[in-house]
């Protein structure tokens, strides 16, 4: 495992705990040691809550080395790649790890937006290139996009599920598109989080749009997961991958200003909530109120009464819709492995199935005209899937849908 920030630490336990042996490298010592340290806290937690017996817990503690250097990993089976998101950084690594890492060993990145084709590119392996998207806490999510590119072989493919399954992940191969983000975070990015942000500029206030989402089954609105996750990493892919201003009208105004500002959330204090030290209760913030109104009306939007229903539609909607063009685009395999995406990677309700469950048990047809009357209100971003269209004269369900 290359890097010893969060997700190397997670992806490490991960790993340890299904009786792997484990090398993470970090060219800081500092670094590598609070993170072998950080590992080692976690242990001790667990046993002192009773979930490990202390063999279990130096077992596992065991089977995780650290190095300084890629000298270590000549002979390893597998380096899962957990460096900062930046591509030129990513390629860096990938052309080195080429050079040192034995013929046949797959090399995998755990990045959550960036083109995995531009890192296999500088290898001369490329069919060995694999993305291993972990979801953070990576030790305890469940789910694990596999992300092939063109060239990635299916033996590499295959073996992927299987060590999904060795390391109790649930594993869903999904492709690279035009689009970043993969599957779950193209639809979050490009859909639910859009129009979450765009509401706030239409009237919608953030306890409002919260509280709708969470009364619809999810176990916490689209600010408060934002505020936890870290605005600043939101507003990092939107600037580096242009997703942001991707289309005529620019979206994450809101978000964006709140970066600006420092407001990353939690982690700084305040975001689209403010935090009390050592509190992590969001609390409501009379600024953010301002900094939306001043967004506002700087685009000439006028605030109007929306409603919670309205909230839930758009939001959800849009996840549908985006997922409807991944499967047009043959981005992912069949509509179930979106929904166990949502499920298992971003707390989409059980008993509402996922997205395009959802979507079936609406109805397909009721959905698609839905989506065409937010395009007349909204414009051309709520432009239906073609597939939807199909599917609605078809009066087919999307779980039906096999590709052509």
């Amino acid at each position: 495992i290359l890097g010893s920030g969060t997700m190397g630490i997670g992806i490490s336990i991960a790993f340890a705990d299904a009786g792997f042996e484990v090398t993470i490298v970090d060219p800081s010592a500092e670094a590598l040691e609070r993170g072998l340290g950080l590992i080692e806290k976690t242990y001790e937690q667990s046993a002192a809550k009773g979930r490990l017996t202390e063999a279990q817990k130096n077992e596992r503690f065991g089977n995780i080395n650290g190095a300084a250097g890629y000298d270590s990993l000549s002979d390893v089976d597998l380096v899962i790649e957990a460096v900062f998101e930046d591509m030129d950084l990513k390629k860096k690594v990938f052309a080195e790890l080429d050079g040192v890492c034995k013929a046949g060993a797959i090399l995998a990145s755990n990045t959550s937006t960036l083109d995995i084709k531009e890192m296999a590119a500088v290898t001369k392996r490329p069919e060995a290139v694999i993305g291993l998207h972990f979801f953070s806490p990576a030790n305890i999510m469940k789910l694990l996009e596999i992300v092939r590119t063109d060239k990635t072989s299916s033996e590499v493919v295959v073996t992927a599920l299987k060590l999904a399954r060795q390391i109790r992940k649930m594993g869903v191969v999904v492709g690279i598109g035009s689009e970043f983000g993969f599957v779950g975070n193209r639809m979050l990015t490009m859909g639910y989080m859009r129009e979450a942000d765009q509401l706030l500029l239409e009237g919608a206030s953030i306890e409002q749009i919260d509280r709708a989402i969470y009364d619809f089954g999810f176990p916490m609105g689209p600010w408060a997961m934002n505020d936890m996750a870290g605005i600043d990493i939101l507003n990092s892919v939107l600037e580096s991958t242009g997703a942001a201003a991707a289309n005529p009208k620019p979206f994450y105004n809101v978000s964006r200003a709140l970066a600006a500002l420092g407001r990353y959330g939690q982690k700084t204090g305040s975001g689209f909530y403010k935090y009390e030290a050592g509190d992590r209760r969001p609390h409501l913030d009379p600024q953010v109120d301002e900094i939306i109104k001043q967004e506002a009306a700087k685009l000439g939007i006028e605030a109007r009464k929306i409603s919670d229903e309205e909230i839930q539609q758009r939001c959800v909607y849009a996840l549908i819709n985006e997922g409807a063009k991944l499967l047009d685009e043959n981005i992912v395999y069949r509509a179930a492995d979106i929904d166990i995406i949502w499920h298992y990677g971003y707390g989409f309700p059980r008993y509402k199935g996922g997205p395009m469950f959802y979507a079936d048990l609406i109805g397909v047809k009721d959905i698609y005209e839905t989506i065409c009357q937010f395009h007349d209100q909204f414009g051309h971003y709520w432009t239906p899937a073609p597939l939807l269209e199909k599917l609605a004269q078809d009066g087919t369900g999307l779980l039906e849908w096999t590709p052509e």
